[in-house]
C-alpha cells in the first residue's frame, strides 16, 4: 500500500539530532521539533537538555529499547487524535543502531504516514574520510557483546567484498579490532573518534597499526571501517569435508557449518550433506 508522505495528514516524524556539534541540526529538524505535539525521544533528559538549546518546549514520551514495545500503542492513540508526534534519538538519526523500528512498524502497520528527514548519522562521514572504497558498502553496527558470538559474526562477513562499517564502545573496541584481526587477518581499516566532536580523529592504517596507536586509554565512540576482502578463495582447492571442518573448529555446530559451506559454494545444503558424508564411508 503507497502512502504520499506530505499529505497534510498527522504523521510521526523521525528527526535526526546532532551526535556531537549542535551546529549540525538542520532548519527542518528545528522546525519539525517546533511544529510536532510530543516527541518520543530515547532518554528524556537528553532531549530536554536540546530543546531547551533550541528555545523549544514540548511534552516528551520516554521511549527506548526496553520499553518500546508498550510505548507504541501511546503513539498510536495519539495519532488517532489528530496529532503529530517526532521520534528522536540520543544522538543521530533514529533507528540506526538506536530505538525506533518497533514503532514505526507499528504506525506503518496502522495506516499512519511516517516521514524520515533527512540529517547527521555517524557512518557517512566515517566512510567518506576513510580512504576506503565507499561503495558497495554494507552497515552492520555493533557487534555481539560476547567474544565468541562477535567472532562467529565477524567469520559470517569476512569473504564480503563489501566494505564493512560497525560501531564500537570505548570499553570493547581493543578487543574489537583484536578478533576482527584474529578472523579477517590484518587488513586495512579507518578508525573514526568522537565524530563532529572538538577532539574527532581519524586513525588509519593496517588493524595492527591501528591497535598500537589507539593505545589502551581511549574514549569516545568509535566508528570503524573496514576494507572488504580482496583475495578469491577457489572452493575446488578444498574438499567439502575440510570445508565444513575449518567451520566446526571455529566453533560451528555440524549443523550450522553445513549451511555455511552451501552458501559459500552456492549450493544445497542436502549436497553438502551428501557430500560431508561420502567423505566419512
Amino acid at each position: 500500500m503507497s502512502q504520499k508522505s506530505y499529505d497534510g495528514t498527522n504523521s510521526l516524524y523521525l528527526i535526526p539530532t546532532p551526535i556531537g556539534n549542535l551546529e549540525d541540526i538542520t532548519l527542518r529538524a528545528i522546525n519539525t521539533l517546533k511544529k510536532v505535539d510530543l516527541v518520543f525521544c530515547e532518554d528524556t533528559r537528553i532531549a530536554g537538555l536540546l530543546l531547551n538549546k533550541l528555545e523549544i518546549k514540548k511534552k516528551l514520551v520516554s521511549c527506548n529499547n526496553i520499553n518500546e514495545e508498550n510505548v507504541k500503542e501511546k503513539a498510536l492513540l495519539a495519532l488517532k487524535e489528530g496529532l503529530n508526534i517526532g521520534l528522536v534519538t540520543d544522538r543521530g538519526t533514529p533507528i540506526i543502531s538506536d530505538p525506533g523500528y518497533k514503532l514505526v512498524e507499528y504506525v506503518v502497520n496502522n495506516g499512519y504516514n511516517v516521514i524520515g528527514l533527512p540529517g547527521p548519522t555517524a557512518l557517512i562521514p566515517a566512510l567518506i574520510t576513510s580512504g576506503i572504497e565507499p561503495s558497495p558498502f554494507l552497515f552492520y553496527g555493533f557487534l555481539n557483546s560476547k567474544q565468541s558470538k562477535l567472532e562467529k559474526e565477524l567469520d559470517m562477513l569476512k569473504s564480503l567484498k563489501y566494505t564493512l562499517i560497525f560501531y564500537e564502545s570505548p570499553h570493547r573496541i581493543i578487543s574489537m579490532l583484536e578478533s576482527l584481526r584474529k578472523v579477517f587477518g590484518d587488513r586495512r581499516i579507518s578508525v573514526n573518534r568522537e565524530i563532529s566532536k572538538l577532539y574527532e580523529e581519524i586513525y588509519r592504517g593496517t588493524i595492527t597499526e591501528v591497535i598500537n596507536e589507539l593505545g589502551e586509554e581511549i574514549k569516545g565512540e568509535f566508528v570503524i571501517i573496514v576494507e572488504g576482502n580482496k583475495d578469491v578463495i577457489d572452493y575446488n582447492e578444498v574438499s567439502v569435508r575440510e570445508h565444513i571442518i575449518s567451520y566446526v573448529n571455529l566453533g560451528y555446530s555440524e549443523k550450522e557449518a553445513m549451511k555455511l559451506v552451501a552458501r559459500d559454494r552456492n549450493t544445497t545444503k542436502s549436497d553438502v550433506y551428501k557430500e560431508y558424508h561420502k567423505g566419512s564411508d
